[in-house]
């Protein structure tokens, strides 16, 4: 994989909850960390498209999928702990 690979997410949220919130503050802080100018996140809220939601299986939020480069991946959470959400996204970083 080119180091200059984009990197497109979806998180899934729920209004203004706080684990949502938590969630998309960490999603952002992670990418400027270890994927600064080569990422792409879109903000789906469940409450207001929930169609997107069941297309995408989506039974629990926050939820955050990784649609590219592939395989895609998916973690639940508010992706707290870096190092598992590096590492369930196949971002293979060393948190020290």
């Amino acid at each position: 994989m080119s180091v200059r690979t984009k990197y497109k997410f979806r998180l899934y949220v729920a209004g203004d909850a706080p684990n949502s919130a938590q969630a998309q503050d960490n999603l952002v802080e992670l990418c400027e960390t270890y994927l600064p100018d080569r990422y792409q996140i879109d903000i789906v809220d469940v409450l207001k498209v929930p169609v997107l939601a069941l297309k995408d299986n989506i039974l629990m939020t926050p939820t955050l999928l990784k649609l590219s480069p592939t395989p895609v991946r998916r973690i639940v959470g508010a992706l707290s702990h870096r190092q598992t959400v590096l590492d369930t996204l196949g971002l293979h970083v060393i948190v020290k």
